[in-house]
């Protein structure tokens, strides 16, 4: 119920002691204006681990291989594994029923690439239909690599967007045909990647197509795979790392590499990553809420401090009330309501002032690691939540304080 009288003296106590109210509410704002920024900041960073993640597919994973650094069976270190299609039809033979998306890569970085005197250097890369969805790429014309592609090894093409724009200034390029090595290609398809213009720069062509053309035989740059969906996070990430080390065991064992060398055969598990990244803004989201809570909590023991003043200079206020029948607990709410007053406005103060930083500047911050840094109304919400708590710890004990002072007591006070 409204109580005018009650805050009629609320307004008289801030008055008497503005200064020491507005030094006390300072510091409560800026502990919650700190805990807003820190915590809007922490959003950021997901947002921008989450976003590099969502280049590829979200549970990819890649293996491809390097040189030995351990000796084993008879063998020097230093020798170079190479991967093979033996190795991917092993791979997929082995987990069919576990895969989703598969390919064998093979890669050729600088490769001179020309349409109609327009000339380019980029990286040519021979895939399977699949590789599509493990880059999670989009077609925008065209169409992507077929088996028919691969069975017939024919010279056809999917170019980046970048690629197009060069060669092509916009002009329509699907059923061109372009030079790749002084081989001529027919342009199929045109796609776009969430990566961005690097990962644009590239053209695709059938992985069959590309080991004849490059003389590669049946090497192979790398193995994709990615796993068929699981209802939870926890089983996706073990069953990826069930896979991960089961197929590095096996190509180990197929390239007599020892299991303890780290360096012969390399598996890079996305889920694995992003467990380890989410896990990792889990500790600073911590540690923010850790950071911004000691900073209202300095705030409220300057709350309660100016709240035992208070009491001390109303001492004989309080022994008047007590001697004319008010009982304790009504001491108590006259001290708490002053106490989460200051608290809460001084606290909305910092909680408006960072919510309108980061909606105005939040859009401008781009980086690799922080994207549109923000604050959900969620935290908003707990933010105001701290705010009635802590203003109810900081006049508590002082009120206790003033509600045990005998009235007889509190009338000698000078």
């Amino acid at each position: 119920m409204f109580n005018l009288e009650r805050w009629q003296e609320i307004f008289e106590t801030i008055r008497k002691n503005k200064l020491r109210t507005f030094l006390t509410g300072l510091s409560v704002a800026s502990g919650i204006f700190i805990l807003v920024i820190l915590l809007a900041i922490g959003q950021g960073m997901q947002n921008g681990i989450s976003s590099e993640f969502e280049n590829d597919a979200a549970n990819r994973i890649q293996v491809w291989a390097n040189v030995t650094s351990e000796e084993y069976k008879g063998m020097n270190p230093g020798r170079r594994i190479q991967l093979d299609n033996q190795d991917y039809e092993l791979a997929e033979a082995k987990n069919s029923d576990k895969l989703e998306y598969k390919s064998g890569v093979f890669s050729n970085w600088g490769v001179l690439t020309s349409y109609n005197g327009e000339t380019g250097s980029y990286r040519v890369e021979g895939v399977r239909g699949d590789y599509q969805f493990l880059e999670n790429e989009s077609i925008v014309a065209g169409r992507y690599i077929n088996q028919s592609d691969l069975d017939g090894y024919e010279k056809v093409t999917i170019l980046g967007n970048r690629v197009y724009q060069d060669l092509f200034k916009g002009k329509n390029a699907i059923g061109e045909y372009i030079s790749i090595t002084g081989i001529k290609f027919k342009v199929v398809g045109i796609y776009t990647d969430p990566g961005g213009e690097r990962e644009e720069t590239r053209m695709f062509i059938p992985l069959t197509t590309a080991q004849r053309v490059f003389n590669a035989g049946n090497n192979l740059r790398s193995l994709v795979f990615t796993l068929k969906p699981e209802d939870k996070f926890e089983d996706a990430v073990a069953a990826s790392e069930a896979f991960s080390n089961q197929l590095e065991s096996d190509l180990k064992t197929r390239h007599t590499v020892a299991p303890t060398d780290e360096r012969a055969i390399n598996v890079n598990n996305s889920l694995e990553n992003a467990k380890r990244f989410y896990d990792l803004m889990d500790m600073i989201r911590y540690f923010f809420w850790g950071v911004g809570i000691c900073t209202i909590i300095a705030g409220v023991v300057g709350v309660s401090n100016i709240m035992l003043i208070i009491v001390k200079e109303r001492t004989k206020e309080i022994g008047i009330r007590k001697a004319i029948g008010a009982q304790p607990l009504s001491i108590i709410g006259m001290i708490l309501h002053e106490s989460v007053f200051v608290t809460a406005i001084a606290g909305f103060i910092g909680l408006i002032s960072g919510l309108l930083l980061i909606e105005f500047v939040g859009p401008l911050i781009e980086t690799n690691f922080i994207s549109n840094p923000s604050v959900d109304f969620g935290v908003a919400i707990t933010t105001v939540i701290i705010l009635v708590i802590a203003g109810a710890i900081a006049g508590f004990f002082p009120a206790y304080r003033a509600s045990i002072i005998k009235p007889i007591v509190a009338l000698r006070d000078e």
